[in-house]
C-alpha cells in the first residue's frame, strides 16, 4: 500500500509501516473490531463528529444508587465523572488524575495538563485561541472526533468562522508562516514523536521564544493526553457540542445557557472546502486508483535491536537539553521542593520555568505514578513499551532504572520489545491496549478494551488508560526538549 503523508517526507526503506488496520467504511462507529475511518472531508468529518453523539462507552457502569446520584450531583452522575468516582484511586477522582495537573472537569475528565486552556497566573504568553487551533491540529491528526467537536465549538466561541476552521484542515496558507511552523510542530510531535529532532526545535525558533515554544509542546502534549483519554473509555460526544458557544476569545463563558441547548455539527460547508481531502490527517493511498482511503494507520519504525538501542541511550546521555531547564536551586525555591540532597530530574526543572502550572503537572505525574492499584512493575513496564515505540529516549531509561530497582534483568527489559510471549495474559491484553493507544489512539478497538476488562476489570483498564495519557505526553515533552538521560 502506498503510503501519503503531507507536508513531511520520509524514507519507506527506514521505517517499517504499521497499517493497523484495515479501511473501515463511513459511519463504522459502532464496529467491535475496527476503529473509526479517517474522515476525508469536511462534510464526511462533521458526520462522523454528530454520530459519535450515538457512541457506546467501552467501560460498563454499575447502575446509579440514589445515595450516588445525591453525592456526585448531575455533572458528577455523567459517564466521565462516575468513571473517576468508581475506578480512580480516590485522591484522583475529582479532576486531577494522573496525567492532570489542573485540568478539572473541563478538560477532558481532568486528564489534561493545564497548558491548553487560558492563563489565569499570568506565566503564558500563547493566547487561547492560537492554542485550540493546535489542539485541533493534535484531534484531527489522531482522529479523535470527540476532541474535534469540543474544539470547533470552542474556535467558533474565540471568534474563527467556518472557512477558516476549513483552512485548518486543507489551506495552511491562509495562516501566517509563524502559525504554519506551529501547526507543522504540533502534527509532528502527535504522530511521529519519534521524529522529533534539533531541526524542527530551530525552525520554531525563526518565530517564537524557547518558552513560547515549551509552553506549545506543553499545550500540544495535553491535547494528546486528552484524545487518548476521551478514545481509550470511548467517551461519546456531548449532545450539547461541550457548551463552548457562549465563550469569548479567551474561553471564559460570557452567558452560560441555563440548561443545555439543542445541537448539531452537520452544519453548512462553503464550496471551495466541500470536496477538499484533509492535509493534516495521516493518509493512505489505494493503490490500484491511487485515490486517498479512509484505512486509519499508524507508523513507527520497527524497534532496534538491543545492542542498538544501548548505543542510542549511551548517546542520550551525553546530550544536552534543547529547551531551557531552571537552575536547580531556583527551581527548589520556585517550587518548594525539599528532596534533601537528591538532584532535581531535569523533568522537573523544565517544568520549574513556569512554576503554577508546572508545579501542578509535577504533582499529577508523581501522584500517577505513586498512586493506584497498578503494580510499580506494570507502570514500569508499559513506560517501556512506550517510551521504546516514540523513541523518547530520557523516558526510557527512567523506566529501565525503575525496572532494574524492582529487580527486573535485562533480558526481563527487554522482553518488552518481543512478543510478550512470556508474560501473563492479562499483562498481555493490559501492553496491547497502552500500545495502540499511545501510537495512534484511534487505533484501540472495542475488542481491545473488552479483553482487557474481561482479563482485569474496569479499574485496572480505566487506571490504565489514565496512566497511558501520563506517559504520552511525558514522551513527547521530554523528547521535544532533548532532556539528558538518565538526569
Amino acid at each position: 500500500m502506498k503510503s501519503s503523508l503531507p507536508w513531511h517526507r520520509f524514507s519507506m526503506s527506514m521505517y517499517a509501516l504499521m497499517v493497523c488496520l484495515l479501511a473501515a467504511p463511513l459511519l463504522a462507529a459502532d464496529s467491535n473490531v475496527a476503529p473509526r475511518p479517517i474522515p476525508l472531508t469536511r462534510p464526511e468529518m462533521k458526520e462522523l463528529i454528530e454520530d459519535m453523539k450515538a457512541r457506546k462507552p467501552r467501560i460498563p457502569l454499575p447502575e446509579l444508587t440514589a445515595e450516588e446520584k445525591e453525592r456526585l450531583g448531575e455533572r458528577g452522575a455523567g459517564y466521565e465523572g462516575r468513571l473517576r468516582s468508581l475506578y480512580m484511586p480516590a485522591s484522583e477522582g475529582r479532576g486531577t488524575g494522573a496525567g492532570a495537573g489542573g485540568g478539572g472537569r473541563g478538560t477532558g475528565g481532568g486528564f489534561g495538563n493545564g497548558f491548553s486552556g487560558r492563563d489565569n497566573n499570568g506565566e503564558m504568553t500563547l493566547d487561547y485561541r492560537f492554542k485550540t487551533m493546535l489542539f485541533w491540529i493534535v484531534s484531527r491528526t489522531n482522529n479523535c472526533q470527540y476532541c474535534l467537536g469540543h474544539q470547533e465549538s470552542k474556535l467558533l466561541g474565540a471568534g474563527m468562522t467556518e472557512d477558516e476552521i476549513a483552512a485548518l484542515d486543507g489551506d495552511w496558507l491562509q495562516f501566517s508562516p509563524a502559525e504554519r511552523a506551529a501547526f507543522a510542530y504540533a502534527r509532528k510531535l502527535t504522530y511521529e514523536p519519534n521524529r522529533i529532532n534539533d531541526a524542527d526545535i530551530d525552525r520554531l525558533r525563526e518565530f517564537y521564544r524557547d518558552l513560547q515554544i515549551l509552553e506549545m509542546t506543553l499545550s500540544v502534549s495535553g491535547n494528546n493526553a486528552i484524545n487518548r483519554w476521551k478514545e481509550g473509555v470511548g467517551v461519546p460526544q456531548s449532545s450539547s457540542g461541550g457548551g463552548f458557544g457562549r465563550r469569548d476569545a479567551n474561553g471564559a463563558v460570557t452567558e452560560p445557557p441555563p440548561a443545555p441547548v439543542a445541537h448539531s455539527y452537520l452544519t453548512p460547508t462553503s464550496e471551495p472546502f466541500q470536496k477538499t481531502v484533509t492535509k493534516v490527517a495521516p493518509l493512505t493511498l489505494d493503490d490500484q486508483s491511487g485515490a486517498p482511503t479512509r484505512t486509519t494507520v499508524c507508523r513507527r519504525p520497527a524497534l532496534e535491536p538491543r545492542e542498538e538501542a544501548e548505543k542510542i541511550l549511551n548517546a542520550a546521555a551525553q546530550r544536552k537539553a534543547r529547551l531551557p531547564l531552571v537552575d536547580e536551586s531556583k527551581a527548589r525555591e520556585l517550587l518548594g521542593e525539599e528532596t534533601g540532597n537528591q538532584p532535581l530530574p531535569q523533568w522537573v526543572r523544565l517544568l520549574a520555568n513556569f512554576p503554577t502550572a508546572g508545579k501542578s503537572l509535577i504533582a499529577s505525574w508523581r501522584s500517577g505514578e505513586d498512586k493506584g492499584d497498578l503494580t510499580p512493575m506494570l507502570k514500569a513496564q508499559v513506560s517501556w513499551i512506550l517510551a521504546r515505540q516514540d523513541r523518547a529516549w530520557y523516558a526510557a531509561a527512567q523506566a529501565r532504572a525503575k525496572m532494574r530497582e524492582l529487580g527486573a534483568s535485562e533480558n526481563q527489559i527487554y522482553a518488552l520489545d518481543g512478543d510478550w510471549q512470556e508474560f501473563s495474559a492479562a499483562d498481555q491484553a493490559l501492553f496491547n491496549v497502552a500500545k495502540k493507544l499511545a501510537a495512534t489512539p484511534v487505533v484501540l478497538t472495542d475488542a481491545d478494551v473488552s479483553k482487557a476488562l474481561e482479563l482485569t476489570g474496569p479499574r485496572q483498564v480505566v487506571q490504565l488508560v489514565s496512566y497511558v495519557t501520563q506517559r504520552a505526553s511525558f514522551d513527547r515533552i521530554t523528547e521535544a526538549a532533548g532532556l539528558t538521560a538518565g538526569q
